[in-house]
């Protein structure tokens, strides 16, 4: 949102440190996956920034996107979103060969992996952060996740906050 996330900041001594930001409700969603190699391990990032909430159409152009991009099967890990359940079940009745669905326990967010990659966006690359304007927060947020990309070992850590062995 174009509120920013308030965390620590440093000010004057007694200078209580104050943000100018006014109630704007404009909105941006974004869709991603983590991606593992099976045989290297090597582990990836995609995403999409949507500028409106995300629906299963939303989803499966996303998956459709990966899916040609990968070029293989694919085994997907994901909540109980309503939007993901109902995109499982087209997805399954289109491509029943070329995904794999595995559901996570529900209210488990923090055995989901892209959880992290959120959490570290919002929480730290984006702490404090008062964008002008919605192409201002998108900018900031597309180059926030593609920064993630080369930087494997932050990768690694969303999947060890998981608990999940790669």
């Amino acid at each position: 949102m174009l509120q920013p996330v308030l965390r620590r900041t440093w000010a004057p001594c007694g200078q209580t440190p104050i943000h100018k930001s006014w109630d704007r409700h404009d909105r941006l969603s974004v869709i991603s996956a983590l991606t593992v190699s099976p045989q290297r391990g090597r582990l990836g990032i995609y995403f999409e920034i949507l500028d409106h909430n995300i629906r299963t159409d939303d989803v499966l152009a996303f998956l459709k996107g990966l899916r040609a991009h990968l070029q293989r099967r694919i085994t997907l890990v994901w909540d109980r979103w309503s939007v993901h359940r109902s995109a499982a079940r087209r997805l399954l009745e289109r491509s029943p060969h070329w995904a794999a669905i595995e559901w996570l326990p529900p209210y488990a967010p923090e055995l989901n992996p892209v959880e992290q990659v959120w959490n570290h966006t919002k929480c730290a690359d984006l702490a404090n952060y008062l964008p002008d304007d919605i192409h201002d927060l998108r900018c900031q947020v597309h180059h926030s996740i593609q920064s993630k990309r080369s930087r494997t070992s932050l990768l690694h850590s969303f999947f060890e906050h998981a608990q999940l062995a790669l």
